[in-house]
């Protein structure tokens, strides 16, 4: 599932309602904007690793923060840190989950939704999480 969810009120319907069509994990990769607000970040962080089996925190538009301090703050949000797998680089982390997933498991991919580009310093780069989760799953986008 690939959702625009990028508050944290959207992040908490999108694995809500992911949760009712999954039989296996749920899992959740997102990460949040750079340069936006910054008080969202450990809620979303908290949330996900609330409604989530397995959490993955990426990069997405860190614009002209350090991907890494972003990332920092997600995890302050998380009781327990260690649940969530730190990759940097939306497409590997994207591949990530939807390889190691089971079959009954759900993989939702939040924040980008129809987003067709990367937002990484002064560069906006060609990404899409639709046609990078379609590649990996044999589907066109």
């Amino acid at each position: 599932m690939v959702d625009y969810a990028h508050t944290p009120d959207a992040l908490e319907k999108a694995l809500a309602a992911a949760r009712l069509h999954c039989k296996g994990q749920l899992w959740c990769v997102f990460g949040c904007g750079g340069d936006r607000d910054k008080g969202k970040r450990p809620l979303m962080g908290g949330i996900a690793e609330q409604y989530a089996d397995r959490v993955i925190v990426t990069d997405d538009n860190p614009r002209s923060e350090e991907p890494r301090a972003i990332v920092a703050d997600i995890l302050a949000g998380l009781l327990d840190a260690g649940r969530a797998l730190e990759i940097h680089g939306r497409a590997e982390a994207v591949t990530s989950a939807i390889m190691q997933a089971a079959e009954d498991d759900v993989v939702l991919i939040a924040g980008k939704g129809h987003e067709d580009y990367q937002l990484v310093g002064n560069q906006r780069l060609d990404y899409s999480d639709r046609t990078t989760a379609a590649r990996l799953l044999g589907v066109v986008a």
